[in-house]
């Protein structure tokens, strides 16, 4: 069980002890993300995100800052999405001290040293260049640019050579002013703790944390009223492909029918997806079907790695799953099949108190509430048959309709004759 706490500040603290752990994690969200930049400053969040380890006004060097944690052999990182940005540690419980006072004096007193800022210029464009390096990492970013086009929610959450190369320490510091405030944070506290002490010392360690007002983010538009079809041209051995539509955001009713179903077509082995396009025909050696949903968007898709002369066969194989699942009520036995395996990943992957730490913690930055976990297998078990069918033939439409690839290709036109065909066939809906 969870406990949410408001501190005076407006500071949220979500804590959840567990007796089956020795470790604990202290997890720092704030709402910011990409989707919160402009054209101007797109990375800002990610280019943060990594000034925050380079040092605060204790601890003045790199190394001053993750010494404290590799002398009692605990794990640290951050992460930026589009939506919320991360900052946590985990340790041996013991030293729970240790970190609520490291993980507080990097948020809160980072001095975001302008030499750092110059070196870490190039880091994070060797970062970059290591997604594009790897077409089977950027196709996602491919996808979204597909999706949203030029709008912060269409944009690489790095950002681009050119923004690296440019952010100015005064944006850093204005960026970080306006956003990471204490009404738009949250953090969470997991593991082997005493739940009433953390509170205390979570209160005490913020206690200088900003009230101002936070910049909200622009609504994204979206307006698709045909199949959109984007090559990011580039010479490889296999070809890369997303293929999927637009989807239902965080708080839509039929989410979790959604969710249902990706598992369904693309999850374990013995998926529809799996079974067909590897299986059967051998061709790809990965297939994954995943369902995203954000605060105001969503979206469906299915990623593989084709034969690059096999590519057409291969898109072709999944659209003809799409279509059956629209047309055909899936088994009883199918439908069991998957709301068990999405049940039963969600229990494996909460197993460690920093993973725990996410679950609690990312609900509350973007929804604002919590459910515990048999709340989440109530909503997986009402999925019905029906609700399948009726949800795929909401989504799985013409008009919303994407195919995203990374390949050495310059001709469209075969392309648009696959997806013109699934229109054809779904009487363009």
């Amino acid at each position: 069980m969870y406990k949410k706490t408001i501190l005076k500040t407006g500071l949220k603290v979500i804590t959840a002890p567990s007796s089956d752990t020795e470790t604990a994690t202290v997890l720092v969200l704030v709402k910011t993300g990409s989707k919160y930049e402009n054209k101007e400053n797109a990375g800002i969040s990610h280019f943060l995100e990594h000034m925050f380890f380079k040092g605060t006004e204790k601890r003045r060097t790199p190394i001053e800052i993750i010494e404290p944690l590799d002398e009692i052999g605990g794990l640290c990182n951050a992460f930026t999405g589009e939506e919320y940005t991360g900052y946590w540690a985990k340790v041996d419980n013991k030293h729970i001290d240790v970190v609520i006072n490291w993980v507080s004096d990097i948020y809160l007193n980072s001095t975001i040293p302008a030499k750092e800022i110059e070196k870490e210029r190039g880091v994070i464009k060797e970062e970059l260049n290591m997604y594009l390096d790897n077409p089977m990492m950027y196709i996602s970013e491919v996808w979204k640019k597909i999706l949203y086009g030029n709008q912060p929610a269409g944009r690489d959450i790095i950002g681009t050579k050119n923004t690296i190369s440019n952010i100015s320490r005064k944006q850093i510091l204005d960026y970080m002013k306006s956003q990471y405030t204490a009404s738009n944070t949250v953090v969470c506290v997991t593991g082997k703790i005493n739940e009433e002490e953390v509170i205390k010392k979570i209160e005490k360690a913020f206690k200088d944390i900003s009230k101002e007002q936070f910049k909200d983010k622009e609504p994204v538009s979206e307006n698709q009223k045909e199949p959109k079809l984007l090559i990011h041209k580039k010479n490889t051995g296999q070809s890369q492909v997303a293929i999927g539509f637009r989807g239902y955001n965080i708080s839509h009713k039929d989410r979790f029918i959604l969710e249902v179903i990706a598992d369904l077509l693309g999850g374990p082995m013995s998926s529809r997806m799996f079974s067909e396009v590897r299986e059967k025909q051998g061709l790809a050696y990965y297939i994954r079907t995943y369902n995203d949903s954000d605060t105001d968007t969503g979206n469906f898709v299915t990623f593989c790695g084709l034969d690059t002369k096999k590519i057409f066969q291969g898109i072709s194989s999944i659209l003809k799953e799409y279509e059956k699942l629209t047309f055909k009520k899936v088994p009883e036995k199918e439908l069991e099949k998957a709301k068990n395996y999405l049940k039963g990943k969600t229990v494996l992957s909460l197993e460690s108190s920093d993973a725990k730490a996410n679950f609690y913690g990312i609900q509350e930055i973007l929804k604002g509430e919590i459910k515990e976990i048999d709340d989440l297998f109530k909503e997986i078990d009402k999925v019905t048959i029906e609700d399948v069918q009726r949800v795929a033939q909401d989504v799985f439409t013409f008009k919303n309709l994407n195919l995203a690839i990374i390949g050495p290709f310059d001709n469209k036109d075969k392309f648009k004759k696959i997806l013109l065909n699934y229109g054809t066939k779904n009487n363009k809906n």
